[in-house]
């Protein structure tokens, strides 16, 4: 196995209907509405934004993780209007000792349960098994947060219980689900016809 290096880039990647690009200063004034949306950011550990500027900062700081490799993250483009309607990555990867990332993700209200969040993840998990060749992918989840299980579940994840206060937020300390999915599995389920999308 190889260690992936990325060294800021991050590729662009296609499906039928979305591209996954690079974020950019221009996008801050769609990014702020959807990640300003008290129901978007309900179950993220997102610091509240006040205005465009908190994005164009918030895109800034993701694109230099991506070049000290600390985390790589994509924008979610429509294909059919170039709308820009969430992201989604790795808030972070591990090769050596582990082969193991973890995924994170938010989509913009109007485009919820319309299959649109699984195209894009289906894109970074294949990303990330084929060409960083992780062997696990994990996802944590706030308890309450009911549609993003049920994305999961949907694409053949597997709950493992419950962390205990693993997560500091201005709230305080926050348990979350863990969640997975093994290159094994994923090879597995990609073979079978009639995905399931939501």
């Amino acid at each position: 196995m190889c260690a992936y290096t990325c060294k800021g880039h991050i590729p662009l990647l296609e499906s039928p209907r979305l591209r996954l690009r690079r974020l950019e200063s221009a996008d801050a004034a769609a990014m702020f509405m959807c990640w300003s949306d008290p129901e978007v950011r309900r179950y993220m550990n997102l610091s509240g934004m006040s205005g465009r500027e908190d994005a164009e900062d918030m895109i800034g700081l993701l694109n230099e993780l991506a070049k000290s490799e600390d985390a790589l993250r994509w924008g979610v483009e429509l294909k059919e209007n170039g709308k820009l309607v969430g992201s989604c990555g790795f808030n972070y990867w591990q090769t050596e000792g582990a082969y193991k990332a973890e995924i994170g993700y938010e989509l913009a209200k109007p485009y919820w349960r319309q299959g649109y969040m699984t195209e894009a993840l289906r894109l970074v998990m294949s990303f990330g098994y084929d060409t960083i060749q992780l062997n696990r992918i994990e996802a944590l989840v706030d308890p309450r947060n009911t549609g993003s299980q049920a994305l999961l579940l949907s694409m053949g994840w597997t709950q493992e219980g419950l962390l205990r206060q693993v997560q500091h937020t201005s709230t305080g300390f926050k348990d979350m689900l863990m969640y997975s999915l093994l290159h094994e599995e994923w090879l597995r389920l990609e073979a079978k016809p009639n995905a399931v999308s939501v």
